[in-house]
Formats: C-alpha cells, structure tokens, sequence
C-alpha cells in the first residue's frame, strides 16, 4: 500500500468518525436554519427568537489588512437584526478570554462601515456563544454568561448589547441549563434519547455523512493538510540539516583545518558536492 493510499483511509476513517464536537461539522450541521433557531431559542429564551434570517458558516469578517484574521464557525442574524457568533472549541489553548475579546471586536467590524455613527451598534446585539469540551473558568457550571457589569452596582449593567456565553461540555451538573443538556452531552458522541434537537442534529450528521460531495471536500481538505505537514517536517529537516553543516564548518575553520581538508570532510560526511561544501564553508569564513 503507498502512502497516498494510507492517506487516503485516514481520511475517510476520520470522516467516518467525525462528532458534533468537530468545528467542521459542526459547521455543516448549523447550515440547517430549522436546527440554528432551536438552539439559539434554547440558548436565549428570553430573546423570543422567531427567526434565522442570515447564516454563514466559517466566515471571516472584513478586518483591516494589518489585523489579526479569523474565522467564526457559525454567523448569524436573527429577525430582530440580533447577531450570534457560535464556535466550537474542544482544546483547551489556556486563552479562551482573550479569544472572546478579540470575536467581540471584530464582530463590530462585520456592523459598522467608514462613516457610521456609533449609535448604529444598539440596533445590533451581539451574543459570542462557544461550546467549549473543558471547562475553563473550573467553576462546574454548564454555562457560564458574561455582560458588562458595574462592579460597585452589579445591577447596573453597561449598556453594550454584546454577552458572552461558554458551555462546559464536562459538567456534570445540569440545573440551570437543562435544555442544553443533550447537544453537550452529544459531544462526547452520548446521545440522549427523547430529546428532538439532539435527534435533529444526529440526523443530519448522518445525511451529511453520507453525502458524496462533503465528503469529497472534507477528504481533500484532510489530504492537503497532511501535505502541508509533510513539507514542513522536511522544511525543518533541511533547515536543521543545514544548520549543522554551517556549525561544522565553523568548527573546523577555527580549528585551522586546511580549506582542502575541510570541504572533503562536509563532502563526505553530507554527501555534498564540492560546490554545495564551498558554499558552506565560505558563510563561516
């Protein structure tokens, strides 16, 4: 079996295998309006969502060209011209407030043009929502909701119209968000039975699964992935290669080796030809 044939498996066993808790089908899941509005009504009762006008999957917003890019798993819009940013994050990078930080900024990118008044922004909310596969803040929470606060009067809320929400898929403790219950269970691929969202999303996992075309995509994706690593690790290896003729070179020049006896030696012991062990020995000279 050739490599390219031993790739070629991995991907299609990794697709196979792929959960809800991937960010790329997870994507694809939330393609579906009818499941994005149940979970965005589950996840804000009060808000009394009644409708998903806008989705885009993997969006990346309009930063200046100097900025720091990124890519929301899941954009969308409601009737009420509330946006809602969803991520799915499974490692734990030990930044996860920073992170939301930066997605509050540039979402106000994706709002306001050159030119327009600040005040544009109370006509649009914006909620950050991540499912998160560790629970960060180690509080044992299932959900924890952030908003600006004063923190002399924690009644007196700020006014921005931006909260930050971040599920813990390892709670154990359901109590005040039962309703999410069953999508952080299904992370860990546990699914729930009685449950029509959790039911929803397995379905479409499913019929995306057994779509020819996303598969397809999502094999090259894996495929040229590998490729990237593969050409990196010997990106690494030349440089380290390299690196190691120069300091052999020097070592040898400082030596007060003859130049003749010091290009046979990089020739021999590098395999180079004696133009390549030249040009080594002429950087330490």
């Amino acid at each position: 079996m050739t490599n390219r044939e031993e790739q070629l498996q991995m991907a299609a066993a990794k697709w196979e295998r792929l959960t809800i808790a991937n960010d790329q089908m997870f994507s694809m899941v939330m393609e579906n309006n009818e499941i994005c509005l149940e979970l965005l009504q589950r996840i804000f009762p009060e808000l009394a969502i009644k409708q998903v006008t806008r989705t885009a999957i993997q969006k990346q917003v309009n930063a200046p060209l100097d900025a720091r890019t990124v890519r929301f798993d899941v954009y969308l819009q409601d009737d009420q011209q509330r946006t809602y940013i969803v991520e799915m994050q499974v490692a734990n990078h030990n930044n996860l407030p920073y992170r939301l930080r930066y997605y509050l900024e540039q979402a106000d990118h994706n709002i306001l043009s050159p030119g327009d008044s600040y005040d544009k922004l109370k006509h649009y909310p914006t909620f950050i929502v991540f499912f998160c596969d560790f629970d960060y803040y180690q509080k044992g929470r299932s959900k924890y909701r952030f908003e600006w606060r004063c923190t002399d009067d924690c009644q007196l809320a700020a006014g921005t119209g931006q909260q930050l929400i971040v599920f813990n898929a390892k709670a154990t403790n359901f109590r005040d968000n039962i309703k999410l219950q069953g999508v952080l269970k299904l992370m860990h691929n546990q699914v729930i039975a009685g449950d029509p969202l959790v039911s929803q999303i397995v379905d479409e996992m499913n019929r995306i699964k057994q779509d020819p075309g996303r598969r397809r995509l999502f094999m090259k994706y894996e495929l040229d992935l590998m490729d990237a690593r593969s050409e990196g690790l010997a990106e690494g290896k030349a440089h380290q290669q390299a690196e190691d003729i120069k300091l052999t070179a020097k070592l040898l020049h400082n030596l007060g080796i003859a130049k003749s006896e010091i290009l046979r030696s990089l020739s021999d012991t590098y395999q180079l030809s004696s133009t390549e062990a030249e040009h080594y020995l002429k950087l330490v000279e």
